[in-house]
């Protein structure tokens, strides 16, 4: 289980990630896209995530993963029960979901700093 400081915490140490509120949730967005948004009672997450896979990742693991709210369907997105995540899972679906908001070259230079051994800056 991990907690929505936790992800704050991790989301914060990828480039160009800040932290935003807007209308009262937290958002962590890179650039003028948000990558992460969290419920009010911070026991779930919201997270960019390809379209085409988010039913079949509802379907396998629906303790997990929820749909995102009916407005929000349109987009690259997906809802996350925090308590049903671990670390690695957590990281993962973060640095995904930054991945999908940069730039190619940003990415790359942050996966040759990872390969170094060398912490984010």
């Amino acid at each position: 289980m991990v907690t929505a400081d936790e992800v704050r915490r991790v989301a914060l140490e990828l480039p160009g990630s800040y932290l935003a509120v807007v209308r009262d949730i937290v958002k962590i967005r890179v650039n003028r896209y948000v990558y992460l948004a969290f419920s009010p009672d911070d026991e779930q997450m919201g997270c960019g995530f390809p379209k085409e896979e988010r039913d079949a990742a509802i379907a396998a693991e629906p303790d997990k993963f929820l749909p995102p709210a009916p407005r929000d369907m349109r987009y690259r997105w997906i809802e996350v029960r925090l308590d049903a995540l671990d670390e690695t899972e957590m990281r993962e679906l973060v640095t995904d979901a930054w991945r999908m908001c940069v730039s190619k070259r940003t990415a790359a230079e942050y996966d040759a700093q990872q390969a170094g051994g060398n912490e984010p800056g």
